[in-house]
């Protein structure tokens, strides 16, 4: 078999894989646009959201003042899905995402956050300062950050563990949806969700890296991504751009790893902006989208390749720069 046939079988594995076969079913007819941005369902919970969603982690790095300028910005243009994480740049991705959500702001957004606790204690404590630093009474969907380790799975749903936090917030109208997240490798993902089957439970969303590296190494695409669209848990995508790591391959566009990523049947491709020109790429990417015919697909991996083989455009499966819980463990309580 010849490198040509080997790439195009790596391309037909994703697309068949995540259910999007020929001209790619991620634009079906539940997709809509207005102004500037695609809209589409959040999986089985009936929510229609952006197509693409403002990363929290990101709005650490300018000033407060820049931070709130491009989350209203972004949701004055149309983004209404915000990211964000309990322990983003120690709360205070949290407490600017806060301040920028005042005015009458909140109604436009479907927030989520996410925590780090694995105790009931843990996760409840830091559910309710998620809830402060963004100064709402609700958040419209809360996940267990960094499912990274294969029994973090367990912790979830021991006695005494995360769920229990969770499912007592819901209770009480301080969440409305619940799912979980990670980077590292898709044996997690699909350890967490068998877990979840055994326990008759079922996640309303569920986030993992989406690139055209990806595709080619440690695969969410291929390994995870078609369990979430037949058990209708909302696809969330991230690092589609790895926070400009994946552009120093020299093998693809920003608006081509955003293109890729919304191909997919995601509902959300999470991308962080921490200054209006690259805010503007996010529109830019939905305003240009189409769905991508099979040869298209083909000819974007095929370039991304050899340099995906090793996982060095994609850091946070191969080492901890991203693991927030591996350097505090505390956390996690």
């Amino acid at each position: 078999m010849d490198l040509t046939e080997i790439n195009r079988r790596t391309a037909l594995n994703v697309i068949a894989g995540a259910g999007v076969a020929g001209l790619a079913r991620a634009q079906s007819p539940e997709n809509s646009r207005s102004g500037e941005m695609i809209y589409r369902k959040l999986g089985s919970t009936g929510e229609l959201v952006s197509a693409i969603g403002l990363g929290g982690a990101h709005l650490g790095r300018p000033s407060e003042e820049e931070a709130i300028r491009i989350t209203r910005s972004a949701l004055d243009r149309g983004i209404t899905f915000l990211d964000n994480c309990w322990d983003y740049s120690n709360g205070e991705c949290e407490v600017r995402m806060g301040k920028a959500l005042r005015d009458g702001y909140r109604q436009k957004a479907f927030l989520m956050t996410k925590f780090d606790g694995r105790t009931k204690q843990a996760a409840a404590s830091q559910i309710d300062e998620s809830l402060r630093r963004l100064q709402t009474d609700h958040i419209d969907l809360m996940q267990y950050h960094e499912n990274i380790r294969l029994d973090d799975p367990d912790r979830f749903f021991a006695e005494g563990g995360s769920l229990e936090a969770l499912q007592a917030a819901k209770q009480a109208g301080k969440i409305r949806y619940i799912g979980f997240t990670g980077h590292k490798d898709p044996l997690v993902h699909d350890r967490m969700l068998e877990v979840a089957r055994q326990h008759n439970f079922h996640f309303d969303s569920c986030q993992m890296p989406l690139n055209p590296m990806d595709a080619h190494f440690r695969s969410f695409a291929g390994m995870v991504l078609p369990k979430l669209v037949e058990q209708g848990i909302a696809v969330l995508g991230m690092k589609p751009i790895a926070s400009g790591i994946i552009l120093k391959s020299n093998t693809v566009t920003a608006i081509e790893c955003l293109h890729y990523a919304l191909n997919l049947p995601t509902s959300v491709v999470i991308t962080g902006c921490d200054n209006m020109k690259i805010l503007d790429q996010a529109f830019e990417a939905a305003r240009t989208f189409k769905p991508m015919a099979e040869s298209d697909v083909i000819a974007l991996l095929d370039k991304t390749r050899e340099a995906a083989a090793s996982g060095k455009f994609e850091p946070f499966k191969i080492s901890t720069v991203f693991d927030g819980t591996i350097k505090n463990p505390q956390w996690m309580g």
